[in-house]
Formats: C-alpha cells, structure tokens, sequence
C-alpha cells in the first residue's frame, strides 16, 4: 500500500508558492535586461532591506550557500553595486553594503518584484491579502520565536 501524503499541507503549500514566486521573478528580472542576474537581483534587494550585512548572515537569510552568495556578491562588487568591507567588531567578517551605484537599480528590481506580486494576488480581495501577510508574517515571527528559544536553551546548557 502506498504511503499517502498532503499536498495541501502548509510546508507543502509555502514551498511551492515561494517557488513558483522566485521563478516569476527569476523569468521577470531576466526579461528586464537589468545588466543583473536573478541570483545576483535577489542579493541586492537583500542587501537593501537588510544594510550593511555580515556575508554569512546575507547567505543564510538567503537561504543559500556561502560559495554561491560569494560569487553573486562578487559579480555585484565587479558592477560596482556593493562593496565588501571589514565589519569593524570582527577583522575576519565582512560587511556587504550597497553603493549609490545600486540605489538606481533597486528600482527596477522592486518594480519586477511588484509585477510578479500583482499576479500572485490576482483575484484575492485586497482586505483578504491583507489579512493573509499578516497570518504569514505571525507564523514566521512564531518560527522566529522558537528558533530562539531553541538556541537560547542549547546556550544555557
């Protein structure tokens, strides 16, 4: 008898939407000729939202590997949209920060984010997304919470 399994299940349900949002985008942004590769369209808006960031903490917001966020924050810094500086609390850190270069891109890139976005919600009352990113954003601060908790716990012992 074969296992049987939810494919409305939430950790089903979020995977496949922030997958077939990354790929909206990723198609959106490649279509856009922003000079820029997805990849590398994602880890500037990244860098945006999050100011001059440790490398490591960039790539595991990003949910990516150290070797490919490096190449990604490599081709922005050859474009001259980011630099990599020392962070000053630890010489073997690196901060990424955006340049005024990035500040003329950013746009763009939010533009796509916002088209996609636009379909994503196509058909969904405005009050109902709203109460929707709200629920998200609780379950994500609930998910926040608890990782905490969990490493706050493993610490003490």
């Amino acid at each position: 008898m074969p296992l049987s399994h939810d494919d409305e299940a939430i950790g089903f349900l979020i995977t496949d939407t922030a997958r077939l949002l990354r790929a909206g985008f990723d198609r959106a942004v490649a279509s856009e000729s922003l000079g820029i590769t997805p990849g590398e369209a994602r880890t500037l808006a990244h860098v945006a939202r999050a100011g001059p960031v440790r490398q490591a903490a960039l790539a595991e917001r990003m949910g990516l590997e150290a070797m490919t966020l490096s190449t990604y924050v490599d081709r922005l810094e050859e474009r001259g949209l980011v630099l990599r500086e020392v962070d000053p609390t630890d010489r073997r850190a690196k901060l990424v920060t955006m340049t005024p270069l990035a500040a003329e891109v950013l746009p763009r890139i939010r533009a796509v984010g916002e088209a996609v976005r636009k379909e994503a919600e196509a058909g969904i009352a405005p009050k109902d997304w709203a109460v929707f990113l709200a629920t998200l954003k609780k379950l994500r601060d609930n998910l926040c919470e608890k990782r905490q908790e969990t490493t706050r716990t493993r610490s003490a012992a």
